[in-house]
């Protein structure tokens, strides 16, 4: 008994490295320029990692070319180069080649569901957890790194075949959260944060 749980942890052990995450709330923070409030720490997160090229996931958008181009102008001003998923001829490839993956912001119904279509979600889960390659997300990108996308702000203008996600951390996140307004007389639904439901910090 006492080898049998020892092999069990060994295989538990050779499963388990370090989350290379960095999650964001959002693309843009007015007044700034893309990603601009967030340039610091990206560069930090993909330097201190020897990250010299990153994979873009374009998905949530539907002008993904636009969207490219956009991501790789502010990438190569960082000193990075960046290709995009879409661009590749075989798109779960490139993220099993990839330095870094960035997914960035959107609906993330398209984006799970581009997700799902090109056969990335088992790809890029296996790349992040099992072989510890830096992921950053933005926005609809931080939400598909969670458990499930069920606590996405964003219209169902797809049908994914599944709510699953990445599953990158084993909980949600709602990236746009907003404190209530206690003084408020608005009249609709409001989403309580973990700490009030719970009673402690989150």
């Amino acid at each position: 008994k006492l080898i049998l749980l020892d092999s069990l942890l060994q295989e538990i052990l050779k499963m388990s490295v370090k989350r290379n995450l960095l999650l964001l709330s959002n693309s843009t923070l007015h007044p700034t320029g893309y990603l601009e409030y967030a340039a610091e720490d990206i560069c930090q997160f993909l330097r201190g990692r020897k990250v010299e090229e990153v994979l873009f996931v374009p998905y949530a958008l539907r002008d993904q070319d636009g969207y490219t181009a956009k991501a790789r102008s502010v990438f190569e001003s960082w000193g990075f180069r960046l290709h995009s998923v879409h661009e590749a001829e075989n798109p779960a490839l490139a993220a099993s080649n990839a330095q870094a993956i960035f997914i960035g912001g959107g609906n993330t119904f398209q984006l799970l569901n581009s997700l799902y279509e090109n056969k990335l979600v088992d790809v890029i889960r296996k790349r992040v957890l099992e072989n510890g390659i830096p992921y950053i997300g933005s926005s609809a990108g931080t939400n598909v790194s969670t458990i499930s996308i069920n606590t996405t702000n964003d219209m169902p203008i797809v049908f994914p075949p599944s709510f699953n996600a990445l599953g990158l951390v084993p909980f949600n996140i709602n990236p746009h959260y907003i404190d209530t307004d206690p003084h408020s007389t608005h009249k609709g639904e409001t989403r309580l944060s973990g700490d009030k439901l719970s009673g402690g910090k989150t």
